[in-house]
């Protein structure tokens, strides 16, 4: 089976209510191999901080996986399952995410680096990662097996897992320098992930790709169409324009303070339209995405080694966050933020 129908898609976005969540991360986590691996499990930090989503209003959440977590399936399926029995608890629905173009090139497992002081997403891995995105297009398919065993071994395990909301394929295929080399391993994701079909939904973002055939070979096969915007002045144009599909429409990340899709301003537009939203991120923790993207470009210019976090260093604050919405200790970056939200979701 390919796409569903159009009919299909809107008749399984009709048995929910509006959906409105964040992409998750635990405060405790760098990363999503962090976040899943045994070791670093941290099953309380979830259940809090997925029980203040769920106190302002959230129902939904959008999470990351890794192909490196399949090498230790076992163990990640054990966390995957706790995980999701958390989400479950709560009446929350989580995306899963499988690859990623984004941040740091060259993944590894095990034990992950600390944050880099003041940078966004200082240890965030891609997924499968520069390197293997390369080889594939350029025919070297060492790596093609393993990746196919993850996509598809995953996707079969919870085909019919209700807990499971949707599936997002590829995270901005191309991004962060990938650009058209990430053509080959999209199109075979596709292709396995239509091979298992699973009952929920499939989709990957059309704005936050790169290059026209990616987003083209997403539109394609989206059953559900995605899409990511962070700036207030392309926000509804993009959804108008994106209702040409007929289908329901996911806004899977937004929510940046410095271009002007604050929560104010973005969800009296998302909830006129029916669209599902998930801002970026949740509470401000190792990931340190209250800081801006050009703390990344920042980054480059200074001697790494010397910008470490130590290990019970506090995380700091810029003077006006980018992403996140509260501390670690639960209170809010902004407390007429959180009235407002509490507020329009009920």
């Amino acid at each position: 089976m390919s796409q569903w129908s159009v009919d299909q898609a809107n008749e399984w976005y009709q048995q929910y209510s509006w959906l409105v969540g964040c992409n998750f991360l635990p405060s405790t986590s760098i990363n999503q191999l962090e976040m899943f691996q045994s070791e670093t499990f941290d099953r309380s930090t979830i259940i809090k901080e997925l029980t203040l989503a769920k106190s302002i209003g959230f129902n939904s959440l959008r999470v990351y996986l890794h192909d490196l977590l399949w090498n230790e399936k076992d163990a990640f399926c054990k966390n995957f399952d706790e995980f999701l029995n958390i989400t479950n608890e709560l009446d929350i629905k989580p995306i899963i995410v499988l690859f990623d173009d984004c941040h740091r090139s060259n993944p590894v497992a095990g034990k992950q680096m600390l944050p880099v002081l003041g940078v966004h997403n200082s240890g965030w891995a891609k997924s499968p990662g520069y390197k293997i995105v390369k080889e594939i297009h350029d025919k070297n398919f060492t790596e093609v097996e393993r990746l196919k065993k993850f996509v598809q071994e995953v996707l079969d395990k919870y085909s019919k897992d209700e807990r499971i909301l949707m599936w997002d394929i590829y995270n901005e295929p191309g991004q962060f320098g990938n650009n058209e080399n990430s053509y080959e391993l999209l199109d075979m994701t596709w292709k396995w992930a239509h091979e298992v079909r699973p009952q929920q939904p499939l989709t990957a973002c059309l704005n936050g790709s790169i290059g026209k055939e990616i987003i083209d070979l997403n539109r394609k096969n989206s059953d559900i169409i995605s899409f990511h915007m962070y700036e207030l002045d392309k926000l509804e144009p993009t959804i108008n324009e994106l209702k040409e599909s007929n289908r329901p429409i996911f806004c899977t990340e937004y929510m940046a303070r410095h271009f002007g899709t604050t929560f104010e301003a973005s969800l009296p537009i998302f909830k006129k339209n029916h669209v599902a939203c998930y801002n970026w991120g949740f509470v401000a923790g190792k990931s340190q995405t209250h800081f801006g993207w050009e703390t990344i470009i920042e980054m480059e210019k200074k001697k790494k080694e010397d910008l470490y976090l130590k290990i019970n260093d506090p995380i700091p604050e810029p003077d006006l966050w980018f992403h996140d919405i509260f501390r670690i200790d639960g209170t809010p970056f902004d407390q007429k933020e959180i009235e407002f939200i509490r507020s329009f979701l009920k």
